[in-house]
């Protein structure tokens, strides 16, 4: 580290540059933080994490181990108190912690100003935004790297065998939260070799991440036989590489976005931010887009701890600039104008093109903390089933995965009959519960004469085929016995009142597909093996990698 990086770092001038970022993330973060209503994976955390520890531990054992510390870390937070602001809660923290950690990154490689830059870029990318509003594991992942790379640096300087420690320890807490974290080792690694550290640190840094891999082998293991939760997952092509660039800019378009791309190949020039900050950016997404050419693993959610390197770039190609504008030449010879004054002016000016950064796109903030903008709305199932279901009214669930909007709102729920429902999901050890058999499932809809089906585009479609013998009982026994009397539709959310036919009843040749689904896609990270496979262009209820 330079001496001015150095001085900088112990002279407690990164105490402001941290501070400033991290009392503006929590701002952004717990602005709209109640938009009204709960997706998809939301749900499953909510619902799973207010199950009792041994019904926790039972679940992992078939779907969802990626997720174990993190259910059972909510599990503590939401027996505070039980609610949807309480469960997105810990992303904002989460997400306030992760910003400090990058302004603390850029103060002790580049100086504060470019901290301070870093820090307040990392807060105002909407993607930074999105995660800190999600009850999900990715704002903790993120935080979790963020303080490993800065304890990597805090290693590489101490050179003693107990200062690994610290960063193996947050390394492996960070992947067991998503084992896909441990893709960062690689980006560290390369860090290393950038940085050229002698022998005794590569042997430090070998030991802490042997370790790690060896405490994750049990996770991937098990993970492995879930696999078929990510089986929605498709192949990335350029067009995912494109969007993901532009989910790490401050803006996706435009002027900001072009500049950030710009400030980030000047950033390069500061070598030793750089040999963090780009391994960091393209590593992790590097080998995940790799990878999922073969098998598909790839999301953008799975590799947010990487946007911290794009922050970083951007911050130093700006402080760059501004050492640029802070010389002049006089007379022939290069003359300091105004010194510090000058510097201050500077970094205050890069402060105030953030702020206007942010007011520009506050109208894609304003979208994101919508709860349309959302994959799924289960409040908007439940407040639809309290108006129009009758008490004792039979419903159906078609694939059974649509049971979740009645587990995380079951009051739209309560007075109707499950009637496919053969034991609860948290008595089951499943996400949603276990249903009759099919000869079960045709016992029970041959004594009703009316039943609400909840169903969504895709499970409309004559294409959509599940392999689930119960779920094509389900369909089977709707199009053969009854028809459709009435249909409602929310925000794509689609509610129908089946009866039965009668002799009189002619079934129309074109009749469409009494399939249905539930208020959210059958999805990945919350599912079992699915049923069948909506099409690709929706996105799913739900997303962690096995």
């Amino acid at each position: 580290m330079s001496g001015q990086s150095r001085g900088n770092g112990r002279s407690g001038a990164g105490v402001v540059p941290v501070a400033v970022p991290m009392a503006v993330m929590p701002v952004i973060g717990l602005w709209g933080l109640d938009r009204g209503g709960m997706w998809g994976d939301e749900s499953v955390t909510f619902q799973v994490a207010q199950r009792t520890v041994p019904q926790i531990w039972r679940l992992l054992h078939d779907v969802d181990a990626v997720h174990g510390l993190y259910y059972l870390f909510m599990h503590a937070v939401l027996a505070v108190h039980p609610g949807e602001v309480v469960l997105r809660l810990p992303s904002v923290c989460a997400a306030t912690a992760t910003a400090g950690l990058v302004a603390a990154l850029g103060v002790r490689l580049a100086g504060p100003w470019v901290g301070l830059w870093a820090g307040l870029l990392y807060a105002i990318t909407p993607m930074t935004g999105h995660y800190a509003q999600e009850g999900r594991s990715y704002a903790l992942v993120a935080a979790g790297v963020a303080g490993a790379t800065l304890l990597l640096l805090r290693a590489v300087e101490a050179a003693t065998a107990r200062a690994w420690w610290p960063y193996g320890a947050v390394v492996a807490l960070t992947c067991l939260l998503h084992e896909l974290a441990v893709l960062v080792l690689c980006a560290h690694a390369l860090t290393l070799a950038l940085l050229r550290v002698p022998r005794r640190v590569w042997s430090g840094w070998g030991c802490a991440a042997g370790a790690v891999v060896l405490l994750l082998l049990p996770l991937v293991w098990v993970s492995q036989g879930q696999s078929g939760q990510v089986a929605w997952l498709v192949t990335p092509g350029w067009d995912r590489a494109e969007r993901l660039v532009r989910h790490f800019s401050p803006g996706p378009a435009g002027v900001v976005f072009w500049g950030s791309l710009l400030l980030m190949a000047v950033g390069l020039r500061t070598r030793r931010l750089a040999a963090v900050a780009l391994p960091l950016l393209l590593v992790p997404p590097g080998i995940l887009m790799a990878v999922s050419q073969v098998r598909p693993l790839f999301h953008d959610r799975y590799v947010l701890y990487s946007l911290a390197g794009a922050s970083l770039l951007v911050a130093a190609g700006a402080g760059r600039v501004a050492g640029a504008l802070g010389r002049v030449r006089f007379a022939g010879r290069r003359v300091r104008v105004g010194g510090r004054q000058v510097h201050a002016l500077l970094g205050v000016t890069g402060v105030l093109a953030l702020t206007v950064t942010f007011v520009h796109h506050l109208p894609v903030h304003r979208q994101d903390r919508s709860a349309a903008h959302r994959p799924d709305n289960l409040a908007v199932v439940s407040a639809l089933a309290l108006r129009l279901m009758r008490p004792g009214d039979p419903v159906l669930f078609v694939p059974s995965v649509g049971r979740l909007a009645a587990l995380a709102y079951p009051k739209g729920f309560r007075q109707v009959q499950d009637i496919a429902l053969r034991e609860p999901a948290p008595r089951s050890g499943t996400l949603w519960g276990r249903e009759a058999t099919p000869g079960e499932l045709r016992h029970r809809l041959a004594s009703v004469h009316r039943v609400w089906v909840v169903a969504e585009a895709y499970a409309l479609d004559p294409r959509w085929s599940p392999s689930d013998p119960v779920e094509r009982t389900k369909l089977a026994v709707l199009a053969e016995e009854f028809t459709v009397r009435e249909e409602h539709t929310r925000d794509g959310v689609i509610v129908r009142l089946h009866v039965r036919r009668t002799p009189a009843d002619a079934p129309a040749v074109d009749e469409p597909s009494t399939g249905v689904a539930t208020a959210g896609a059958a999805t990945a990270e919350v599912s079992g093996p699915r049923a069948s496979r909506p099409p690709a262009s929706r996105p799913p209820m739900s997303c962690p990698p096995a």
